[in-house]
């Protein structure tokens, strides 16, 4: 039996250090993404979502200050096993037609699992009062969603139809 009953604002910090160590780790896998990708709109979108990740992580650095909590991430499976497929398509679909159609499916893998996070983390924000906190996990739930949106275009645009 726990020694004490857990709550909102420990599941709060649970997720919050989720997500910090997966955009640490996306953070590293978005460069081997940008290198893989033929295209260059491909290439682009992922070094802008590069930069991107840096002022998330930034954000969630703040969250954990207004929280009084050191910044500290917590291994998520989840993350791991979706950046593993997606070096996996690298490595298996290298120089073929269909390769960066393979890493935009992996890269939005990625995006909606990030969306799904921060989705919950500006709701629970909301529910426990933190409306800053709230505020800048929005921002980052925003960049993902325009991130998302943006790979769809691509992927509907080009990247799809060369793979076809």
């Amino acid at each position: 039996m726990p020694s004490k009953e857990k709550t909102l604002d420990d599941l709060f910090l649970h997720t919050l250090k989720d997500v910090y160590y997966a955009e640490k780790q996306i953070l590293k896998a978005l460069p081997k993404m940008a290198k893989s990708a033929e295209s260059e709109e491909l290439k682009q979108a992922f070094e802008t979502h590069r930069d991107e990740t840096e002022g998330q992580i930034e954000r969630l650095e703040q969250v954990f200050k207004l929280l009084g909590k050191p910044a500290r991430g917590v291994q998520c499976e989840a993350i791991n096993g979706i950046i593993e497929e997606g070096k996996e398509v690298m490595e298996d679909f290298a120089e073929s037609e269909v390769l960066d159609a393979g890493i935009l499916a992996a890269a939005q893998a990625v995006e909606h699992y990030e969306i799904t996070r921060y989705g919950t983390l500006r709701t629970w924000a909301m529910e426990l009062g933190m409306r800053d906190a709230a505020k800048l996990l929005e921002q980052n739930l925003a960049e993902e969603k325009k991130t998302d949106e943006l790979l769809t275009k691509l992927a509907e645009a080009r990247i799809n139809t060369k793979a076809a």
